[in-house]
């Protein structure tokens, strides 16, 4: 490890504090205990969001996307996430299980202001609800009801700073290792990367048409 980390580590929150200025009204403000009616306009124009949760194994940091407005704003307190067909790793709920504290992050294309919601999770399985949800008359395995406890907006400097929405879908193709490619990698062969790439295009059509079923229900 290089020296200056240990030179440099802050370790209290006065020294933490002082490298800041005090933050703005405006960033203060903004936070709100409900979900107010442009931040419920901003959830239900989202098709996706990052879902953190902790527990004993550790943290985890989760997409979640479907059609815009996916998660539905039951109240202004409550919000419902559907959990939708995945990987079968259940990183999340294993967390919500031990520990119910969640952290939103919702994202919409093209605008620059994302918004964060902090709260509660429960994993509810009652049929009622679940069909709330159904795609092709196949409901969720469960739904995250998800208490809130705080909502606030966060200024889109992150995003601009990025460059997110500007594109860049060549550079994905030309440079970056595919799926099929890194499981290759990782699985020492065992998995065969070309094939996974190749049937990975109909898996995800046929994912987007689940979607597509949500929009038009």
């Amino acid at each position: 490890m290089p020296t200056y980390v240990n030179q440099t580590v802050i370790t209290e929150l006065c020294a933490l504090e002082g490298l800041f200025d005090a933050p703005g009204a405006a960033s203060m403000s903004k936070e709100v205990s409900y979900v107010h009616t442009h931040y419920r306009a901003l959830i239900e124009a989202s098709p996706f969001v990052v879902l953190a949760t902790c527990g004993r194994e550790g943290l985890d940091a989760s997409p979640r996307g479907d059609a815009p407005g996916f998660v539905v704003v039951e109240d202004d307190t409550t919000l419902l996430m559907p959990e939708r067909r995945g990987n079968n790793r259940i990183d999340s709920l294993r967390n919500i299980v031990e520990d119910p504290r969640v952290a939103l992050l919702f994202l919409i294309p093209g605008h620059g202001e994302t918004l964060r919601v902090n709260g509660r999770a429960s994993i509810v399985i009652a049929p009622e609800l679940q069909a709330r949800f159904a795609v092709d008359g196949k409901p969720p395995r469960c739904v995250l009801v998800i208490k809130v406890d705080a909502v606030f907006f966060q200024c889109a400097r992150a995003i601009l700073r990025s460059r997110l929405w500007d594109g860049g879908t060549s550079q994905r193709e030309s440079r970056l290792p595919t799926a099929g490619t890194i499981l290759a990698s990782i699985s020492g062969n065992t998995i065969d990367g070309e094939k996974y790439d190749q049937e990975l295009p109909e898996r995800q059509r046929n994912s987007k048409r689940l979607s597509n079923a949500v929009l038009t229900d």
